[in-house]
C-alpha cells in the first residue's frame, strides 16, 4: 500500500466500483481485495471490506463501510483528456453505466463519485489568461460534457 492513499467510502459496492474504474481508465487496476475477518455493524465475516486499487495512476482504497456516509462533489477525480474521442469515451462510460451528467465537464458515476472529464485544450485556454480564457470559460459554462471544437473556436475568438 502507498504511504498516502485516497480512501473512498462505499455502502457495499467498492469492489464493483474499483473493477469498473480499472476497466475504464488506463493505468488502473484492482490490486487487492480484503475480506472482513469477522462480523461488523454493516456486514458479515467474509464480506469484502476493503479494495486496494489504482485509478489513472492514483492509489486508492474502497472501504465498504455501509450507508452512513455518501459521496459528495467536495471530492472528485479530474481526468485530463487529449481530444473529443477520449472525452466522449470516459464521459459515456461513466454516464452510460448508471451515472449522471452535471455541468462544466462534471459527472457522477453510479456510486456517487464525482468526475471531471476535462480536455487539455480547456485547461490550456484557462491558463493562458486574457480574452481567450474568458471566451473559453464562457463557452464551458454552457456545457455539460465539454465540446472540444466549441472550446477551440472560443479560444480563437
Amino acid at each position: 500500500m502507498a504511504k498516502n492513499t485516497i480512501c473512498l467510502w462505499y455502502d457495499k459496492d467498492g469492489e464493483a466500483a474499483a473493477r469498473f474504474y480499472a476497466e475504464t481508465f488506463p493505468d488502473s487496476a484492482v490490486d487487492a481485495v480484503i475480506r472482513a475477518p469477522g462480523d461488523y455493524p454493516d456486514g458479515k465475516q467474509g464480506d469484502v471490506l476493503v479494495v486496494e486499487f489504482t485509478v489513472a495512476g492514483i492509489p486508492c482504497i474502497a472501504l465498504n463501510g455501509g450507508p452512513v456516509f455518501k459521496q459528495t462533489e467536495a471530492f472528485s477525480f479530474q481526468i485530463a483528456t487529449e481530444d473529443q474521442a477520449e472525452t466522449d469515451r470516459y464521459w459515456n462510460a461513466i454516464v452510460g453505466n448508471g451515472g449522471q451528467e452535471s455541468e462544466c465537464g462534471w459527472c457522477k458515476d453510479k456510486w456517487g463519485v464525482s468526475w471531471q472529464i476535462i480536455p487539455r485544450i480547456l485547461t490550456d485556454a484557462l491558463a493562458a489568461g486574457g480574452d481567450q480564457a474568458k471566451r473559453a470559460f464562457d463557452a464551458m459554462m454552457t456545457m455539460k460534457k465539454i465540446d472540444v471544437a466549441v472550446i477551440e473556436a472560443a479560444r480563437r475568438g
